[in-house]
């Protein structure tokens, strides 16, 4: 079977840093996962090589031709005043058509946007561009404070890091939880941080205060099979029960129930995964009170069941 061929774009005055991103979980050899890694290739629209932030020059290998072959495209940002070339959009439209997967980080979504990619759908961006991207292209629903939004052929992320929470998404959708895991802690980065959470946290948390939140989570991460409840876990970090509901939320935009029925999914998914387990097991030490529960939790975070998702994942 032939690896799946992802194609990052570059420019003049190339974003370095989302770019490398993009080297970064892509471009990379993986002979440790033991799974059909990707391809990689880079094009772009002009010859020569191309200015990148901080005095760096970059060479693209292909042109626009590429685009053509792709099974993923990742846009990594654009200057937003910049008028992508019309050879550009043709090319991101028939991928389009054609069924590729078309992402962007940050400033990238203006590429999208022009390509007429986005019309009726939901996009997100950078918070600096967020408002000039709704009031530029009134179509698109566009989200301000969520890191990512994954419409499934068309996944856009905000800036930066966050197009890294996108890209790990993306190989957690190809390879699941376990392979995108074990590429996080390549990475040390967090496994997963789901997009609809908030790009900043509006206020800003006392170091203590963070410091007993991120020791509550690891301790949950070690027991998820524990019967928690808000009241034990606020004993347990030392914080009254509003307290820790609003630091829940300032940090990770959900209660801390939902955090932890989200964390008992990701670990579901890694026990079913292995595939040696039945439903009922993994929801057990995921966790779960019940079978029902389980089910009724995995569908709503993932999408489909615990039975369809083993079925597309486990190891053989």
């Amino acid at each position: 079977m032939v690896a799946h061929l992802v194609v990052a774009l570059a420019y003049d005055q190339l974003c370095t840093f989302e770019f490398g991103c993009v080297v970064e979980v892509f471009g990379l050899a993986r002979p440790e996962l033991d799974v059909a890694w990707y391809r990689f290739a880079v094009c772009s629209a002009e010859r020569g090589p191309l200015r990148a932030a901080g005095g760096v020059t970059v060479t693209a290998a292909h042109s626009l031709r590429m685009l053509d072959r792709a099974d993923t495209i990742i846009i990594p940002g654009w200057p937003e005043a910049a008028a992508p070339p019309p050879a550009l959009l043709r090319k991101l439209r028939a991928a389009a058509r054609r069924g590729a997967r078309i992402c962007s980080i940050c400033s990238g979504v203006f590429v999208l946007a022009a390509a007429g990619l986005l019309d009726g759908k939901t996009a997100t961006t950078h918070w600096r561009y967020a408002r000039a991207l709704a009031e530029r292209y009134p179509a698109i629903d566009v989200r301000f404070d969520e890191l990512y939004v994954d419409q499934g052929p068309i996944v856009t992320s905000a800036g930066s890091a966050a197009g890294l929470d996108m890209m790990l998404h993306l190989v957690r959708r190809d390879h699941g939880a376990r392979i995108a895991n074990l590429v996080a802690q390549r990475l040390v980065i967090p496994p997963h941080r789901v997009g609809d959470q908030a790009q900043f946290a509006p206020r800003v948390v006392r170091d203590d205060e963070a410091g007993r939140l991120s020791k509550l989570m690891d301790w949950v991460r070690s027991r998820p099979a524990d019967r928690h409840t808000l009241g034990s876990l606020a004993r347990r970090s030392a914080m009254s029960t509003r307290t820790l509901q609003r630091q829940f939320y300032e940090s990770t935009r959900m209660s801390p129930i939902a955090w932890l029925v989200r964390e008992r999914v990701a670990i579901a998914k890694e026990l079913l995964e292995r595939g040696r387990l039945a439903i009922a097991e993994v929801a057990e030490r995921a966790g779960f009170r019940s079978e029902e529960s389980f089910r009724r939790h995995f569908r709503r975070v993932v999408g489909v069941s615990p039975s369809t998702y083993k079925r597309q994942f486990a190891r053989q």
